[in-house]
């Protein structure tokens, strides 16, 4: 049998929800842009997903964090940190753990790329992206045009 390496992000994805039901990870509406109609730019509600393997070699008491940043690396809120402990029953390989962050009133003052940086034990293990665009509304069209 092969061996298994340390912790493995297995998905890593901002989406409209998620939930967890008996460690089976929904998914809805991932997605990677958005589309603001003015500055600043408030996305009401929305979730970072995550799903790690952890191993033997995992075993204990961990830190997860999450630094939503812009382009220059400049925070957009405040970190999210999360205790993980992580213990493998004795016949277990592996265990499998997900983890649902709900984000709400997400607010950006520009648009751009930005990234969700996900760190265990400040080591980075994952980055998820982000653009944000402006799309202004359409200007209505005059009557008798096409």
């Amino acid at each position: 049998m092969a061996s298994l390496s340390p912790m493995n992000i297995q998905v890593a994805v901002l989406c409209d929800a998620a939930t967890n039901d008996n460690e089976k990870l929904n998914l809805l509406g991932a997605f990677d842009t958005i589309y603001a109609q003015q500055l600043p730019a408030i996305h009401p509600q929305c979730s970072v997903a995550l799903r790690l393997t952890f191993t033997p070699g995992d075993e204990g008491h961990h830190q997860l964090t999450l630094h939503f940043v812009n382009a220059d690396g400049r925070t957009i809120m405040p970190p999210m940190n999360l205790p993980v402990a992580v213990t493998l029953p004795d016949d277990a390989h592996f265990i499998t753990k997900n983890f649902i962050i709900n984000i709400q009133q997400l607010k950006f003052n520009e648009p751009g790329v930005f990234s969700l940086d996900v760190l265990l034990d400040d080591r980075s293990h994952a980055s998820i992206p982000l653009l944000v665009k402006i799309n202004p509304p359409a200007e209505p069209t005059p009557p008798g045009s096409l």
